[in-house]
């Protein structure tokens, strides 16, 4: 049981950092889009949206043309001495996009279900436009929002292809509970991936226990 704490660890982590992350970009995008009005606003959200149907290994491969040292943002980065390739914060990364879909299509559905007229009646009321998200549409939106936070970190949690192209597979340090479960698979090792197995089912199930006690299940279930 010992050989799980790492892993665990490790995971939790870099699905902790992902999910504030999308949270963050996820929001202005989804609320960006819900607003905007353009022809061009479906290839956006497409190209968005793109990580969660495109396989984990592609995405994976991408980033790490992108990302590696003669990438053109990894050669960029490392002119100052930042690498993201076998990093923990490379799994943060991947995890981070594969993840971003799920909060920026709930997000953005509920930005969209907000009543304007709540809005219009803030603004005559001599609010400006940042006040007027934070104290009445995001809290209209909030409920939306979580559910795809929780998605968020459940899949992010999860992650396999896109983590082991881009950060590799060292114990320790880039080695989540997903990619842990594959390498004692291949070397045969049944009872550390049985143990593996069992620790990542009970962090799932205590997720989606998480997430029905804090969103309502059918709230989950249109945001997906």
């Amino acid at each position: 049981m010992q050989d799980a704490w790492i892993p665990l660890a490790l995971s939790l982590k870099v699905a902790g950092w992902a999910t504030a992350l999308d949270l963050l970009f996820g929001v202005a995008a989804a609320r960006a889009l819900a607003r905007w009005r353009s022809s061009a606003r479906d290839v956006v959200d497409a190209l968005l949206t793109l990580p969660l149907v495109m396989p984990p290994t592609v995405l994976g491969y991408y980033l790490l043309v992108l990302l590696g040292r003669r990438g053109p943002i990894g050669a960029w980065l490392d002119t100052f001495g930042v690498r993201v390739v076998f990093t923990w914060e490379g799994a943060v990364i991947a995890s981070m996009i594969a993840a971003f879909p799920l909060v920026l299509k709930s997000a953005r559905a509920a930005f969209e279900a907000t009543d304007p007229q709540l809005e219009h009646a803030a603004r005559t009321l001599g609010l400006s436009e940042t006040a007027i998200f934070f104290r009445v549409t995001l809290p209209l939106a909030a409920r939306g929002i979580m559910a795809g936070a929780l998605l968020s970190f459940a899949r992010a949690l999860g992650e396999f292809g896109a983590t082991l192209m881009l950060a590799g597979n060292l114990p320790g340090r880039t080695q989540t509970l997903s990619v842990a479960v594959y390498s004692a698979v291949q070397a045969g090792d049944d009872h550390t991936a049985n143990v593996l197995v069992l620790v990542t089912s009970v962090v799932c199930v205590i997720v989606l226990l998480v997430a029905g006690r804090l969103v309502p299940q059918h709230t989950l279930l249109t945001s997906r």
